[in-house]
């Protein structure tokens, strides 16, 4: 955990610096495939910096992300199986080395995504869930390229620009709000939304 702090803080120090934009783009694109730490770490800083921008950080945290969702997906569907049902060399690093990767989990996502499908995808993408497990496993299980993208693009869109919004209307008081309590609120979000979902399923 001392490694994951230290990025974290490393992360947290481009926020004053000229090329923040350009590290909250790269971390957006590598959070979606094998980074550990969310984008959202460095997006609140930077927009509450400079509140004028702060739906242009939203953007470009957007739009990065879902190119590096392109990766990961890319990744899963090539690199990830060395024949049917074993994993490659380049699969066991990622279980062995990046956070976030566990074989039991990653052994469960094919279930859920024969039954859910987008709804696990913005799911992922919009809650803290690590995004990047599904990104690799949507590949990974052949996924519809067209389904995976279109459910990226909603879910980090929604993340992305929500929290960009809120700093751009609130400024710095909303700071504490977002910490404390948008993962726990994007959650509840999520299953009232698809929680309704089924309940129009099972009405009709």
């Amino acid at each position: 955990m001392g490694f994951i702090r230290k990025l974290y803080d490393w992360v947290l120090s481009w926020a004053n610096k000229p090329s923040g934009p350009k590290v909250l783009a790269g971390i957006s694109f590598a959070e979606a495939s094998f980074f550990p730490i969310p984008p959202d770490v460095l997006l609140i800083p930077l927009a509450l910096g400079r509140k004028e921008k702060a739906l242009s950080f939203g953007i470009l945290c957007t739009i990065s992300s879902i190119l590096g969702a392109g990766l990961g997906y890319g990744i899963g569907l090539w690199l990830w199986w060395e024949k049917p049902n074993e994993f490659s060399v380049f699969a066991q690093f990622f279980f062995d080395n990046v956070p976030g990767f566990d074989r039991a989990i990653f052994a469960n996502i094919k279930s859920l995504y024969d039954e859910y499908n987008f709804m696990i995808v913005f799911t992922a993408g919009f809650t803290p869930i690590p995004f990047k497990i599904f990104t690799i496993s949507a590949g990974a299980f052949s996924i519809q390229f067209p389904l995976f993208i279109l459910a990226a693009s909603v879910s980090r869109a929604a993340r992305f620009m929500l929290v960009s919004f809120l700093i751009k209307l609130f400024g710095n008081p909303i700071k504490n709000f977002i910490d404390r309590y948008f993962n726990l609120l994007a959650i509840l979000f999520t299953i009232l939304l698809f929680g309704g979902i089924f309940l129009v399923k099972f009405l009709l």
